[in-house]
């Protein structure tokens, strides 16, 4: 008897052990994926294959990494608002040139496209504190523009890229207007135990109801339940109630998170949509709801700021 329990131990043990040594191993590569499965690391297209005006930007981050980015533009003088893109975790600024090319028509907007360190052209090898660094290189590179309105920057962040957008706008409430967030993790310490179902009994953000022994281990948390409710900007959320990666549910926490504090926050829900197709699953509701956001929370002029405030009220929209 006494053996089988020894066994049962020794197995449960070797699980744990096995599991931290995966998590110490792997987890970058789980976290940041910067060339997909049989594609190479450069991009496979550009923006002028799509015909669209842009611009190739080198920037350093302050520690020296060379970053590479795209400004692209509707008109060469645009004066609409810029949307500083931060892309989900795998593949390149290239795999989302599609939908900056219909974000542009839609909101008459600029788009910057930013390749966080390691990604695509720029040096390096992505990291939490890394890739922050990168985003304010690029958030500060916008502001110094003269071809553009300053005062109508809004930050665009996807999955992973929500949570570096996140962390820009709360540093920067004097240079970003407004933050959209779409399908966003509330941690990488919860999604932990979304991939790894084990590990969410050893992991997990503040959520989290776990023991949470294994927390050191993780080297890029992202917490992002804990940055929004400092955010003081306008935050609409958007919601693929399909997705399939992180549960939605996390967005709804987010979105919770925010608005306790922060009454200039929208939800906005698209029941089919999945990770990585809202934007597609919904169709003209999407870009309407992004086009009046914007319109509201970065219009073309300021004189009546007290105008810009909303409602009072945070709302949620089905």
């Amino acid at each position: 008897m006494v053996s089988y329990v020894n066994i049962l131990l020794y197995g449960v043990g070797g699980l744990v052990v096995a599991g931290m040594a995966l998590l110490v191993a792997f987890q970058e590569k789980l976290v940041y994926v910067p060339v997909l499965p049989g594609l190479t690391k450069s991009y496979a297209i550009n923006p002028s294959r799509l015909r669209l005006t842009y611009e190739d930007i080198w920037l350093h981050s302050s520690d020296g990494v060379r970053l590479h980015a795209w400004f692209i533009k509707l008109f060469p003088n645009c004066r609409g608002p810029t949307i500083l893109f931060f892309q989900e975790n795998a593949g390149n600024i290239a795999h989302r040139l599609e939908m900056v090319r219909i974000m542009l028509q839609q909101l008459r907007c600029n788009v910057f496209m930013l390749s966080y360190r390691g990604y695509g052209a720029s040096d390096g090898y992505p990291s939490q504190h890394g890739i922050i660094k990168d985003a304010q290189a690029a958030l500060d590179h916008l502001s110094q523009r003269t071809d553009i309105d300053t005062s109508r920057i809004v930050v665009f962040g996807r999955s992973l890229g929500g949570a570096v957008g996140a962390v820009l706008t709360k540093n920067n409430s004097d240079k970003v207007a407004a933050l959209i967030l779409e399908n966003t993790f509330t941690s990488i310490l919860d999604m932990a135990g979304v991939l790894l179902p084990f590990l969410k009994w050893f992991i997990g953000g503040s959520c989290s109801k776990g023991p949470k022994v294994l927390n050191f281990l993780v080297r890029s948390p992202w917490s992002t339940i804990d940055v929004v409710g400092q955010i003081k900007q306008p935050i609409l959320f958007l919601s693929g109630l399909q997705d399939e990666m992180v549960p939605p549910s996390h967005m709804q926490m987010l979105y919770a998170k925010a608005a306790a504090r922060n009454n200039q926050c929208l939800f906005v829900e698209f029941p089919t949509g999945m990770h990585m197709d809202t934007w597609v699953a919904g169709g003209d509701h999407y870009w309407r709801t992004i086009q009046q956001f914007l319109e509201q929370h970065a219009p073309e002029q300021k004189e009546d700021s007290s105008s810009q405030k909303g409602n009072g009220n945070g709302m949620k929209v089905e």
